[in-house]
Order: C-alpha cells, then sequence, then structure tokens
C-alpha cells in the first residue's frame, strides 16, 4: 500500500449520486456496460453506493471495500473520493486489482468545491497519456486541485459554493 501527502476540500451533497437522479436503468447501464470498459472511475460516496446498489460508505473502511468491489466489477482503477465522510481527513483510494494507494489529505474549508470531481477527472485524461500508471496522475491531479481550491478565493465570483480557480498558475 502506498501513501501521498496533501490536502483536499469537503465536496458539496452531490445530487448525482443517487438512483432516482438517472433512474434505475441508467444506473445498471452504467455498472453493466460501461464501467466494465473504462480505465478508471472517481465516483464520490454517493455514486459508489448508487452504483453497487447499497448504502453510502460511513467509513474509510467502508469506502476501501465499495472500492475493492467497483473494481471487482470490471474497471481498471477506482479513485474513491473521500469528500463526504467528514472529519478533519479526507484521504482518497487508489484500488487496482492488485494494489491500494492512500492520498491522505487535510480538509480545507472553502465554499469553493463546485465542480472538484469533473475538474479531478479531467485532470486525470489529460496527465495519463504522460504516465506508465494511474498513481503518478493521481498525485499530480490533486496536487494541482489543491491549488485551484485554494487559490479559488482570490475569484471573488458569485455567492454560495463556488467554483474552483483553474487558471491559478497564469492569473
Amino acid at each position: 500500500m502506498g501513501q501521498h501527502g496533501g490536502s483536499s476540500v469537503q465536496k458539496h451533497e452531490a445530487e448525482s449520486g443517487s438512483p432516482s437522479t438517472y433512474g434505475t436503468a441508467a444506473v445498471n447501464a452504467l455498472r453493466e456496460q460501461l464501467l466494465p470498459m473504462a480505465s478508471i472511475i472517481t465516483p464520490n460516496l454517493p455514486e459508489a453506493a448508487a452504483l453497487l446498489g447499497c448504502a453510502e460508505a460511513q467509513s474509510e473502511a467502508q469506502m476501501r471495500s465499495q472500492g475493492r468491489e467497483l473494481s471487482a466489477a470490471g474497471a481498471q482503477a477506482v479513485l474513491m473520493k473521500d469528500g463526504h465522510l467528514g472529519g478533519e481527513s479526507c484521504p482518497d483510494w487508489l484500488i487496482a486489482p492488485n494494489d491500494e494507494v492512500c492520498f491522505p489529505a487535510a480538509r480545507i474549508a472553502t465554499r469553493h468545491t463546485d465542480g472538484t470531481g469533473c475538474t479531478l477527472s479531467a485532470a486525470l485524461t489529460a496527465l495519463r497519456p504522460q504516465c506508465t500508471d494511474w498513481e503518478e496522475p493521481v498525485a499530480k491531479a490533486k496536487a494541482w486541485l489543491l491549488l485551484a481550491i485554494t487559490e479559488a478565493e482570490r475569484l471573488e465570483v458569485g455567492h454560495g459554493i463556488g467554483p474552483v480557480h483553474h487558471f491559478h498558475q497564469w492569473w
């Protein structure tokens, strides 16, 4: 088991994690048809529970167990995102058939969490061709996302849940 340092953020409540949002047929299609073709999936805890048809994980051990189940269902790798458990730490787990790597993080108190999951997935997509496995792009993407979240206060846009600062490196 490996481990990486860093920080993360408590993500806002995901509305997409419930089967009622998409419908049972759509969740079944995701699980049965798309999951086995995926190089990696990046579910938050409600999404993982919906894909497995079970209760949402209430502990890090349950989160890892659900990641293993999703990996066994066919995904080559699963990045279980711990934005929903609460507490001071916010570890994400990369689960693959023969390896589990923890990416520990401190939870950041911020309102700038809108789009963190999609932003992380997009960063992984951009970084993966440059690397030989999933561990390196996950570490790089999470480090970049941490800065995008931390620097988001500079944006001064809107009210309520705000976006991350995707362009924090340039302005």
